[in-house]
């Protein structure tokens, strides 16, 4: 009787699913937690961009290389903190007349902010620090 029992316990399929569910929903979870920290990394890496090249676009009214710089700085002080994934705390900026007539606006962002760090040691992560930069040309052709 006893081995009866043993046999009918191991050809049942009740409860496959759940074995299966406890034994891959771990795995699941982690991967949607690391989908959503990568996305805010992208996410904040690709506003940075959009902030660098606005500001940029923005600067080539200056008349002067101290007004470009100004204008650039301003535009970067008044809109990066608009951007839901910037906090203007963390960012560094700079701008300045680049070679063969252009202006370049370079930004740096400590990410450290950023939930991606809390993902496991294991895994490989990206700069802690993003730098994005922006060059426009100063007038004519």
């Amino acid at each position: 009787m006893r081995n009866a029992t043993i046999t009918a316990f191991a050809r049942s399929t009740h409860g496959t699913s759940a074995v299966e569910f406890a034994l891959l929903s771990p795995l699941y979870f982690l991967l949607m937690a690391g989908m959503a920290a990568y996305g805010l990394y992208l996410g904040t890496s690709h506003s940075l961009q959009q902030v660098a090249a606005d500001a940029a676009r923005a600067a080539i009214a200056g008349l002067s290389a101290d007004e470009r710089h100004e204008i650039a700085l301003d535009y970067v002080a008044a809109n990066a903190g608009t951007y839901p994934l910037i906090e203007a705390e963390h960012l560094t900026v700079g701008a300045r007349d680049g070679e063969a007539g252009r202006f370049v606006v370079s930004l740096d962002y400590d990410a450290r902010s950023l939930p991606i760090w809390n993902l496991f040691d294991g895994l490989p992560l990206p700069q802690v620090t993003i730098v994005r930069r922006a060059a426009i040309r100063i007038g004519g052709f």
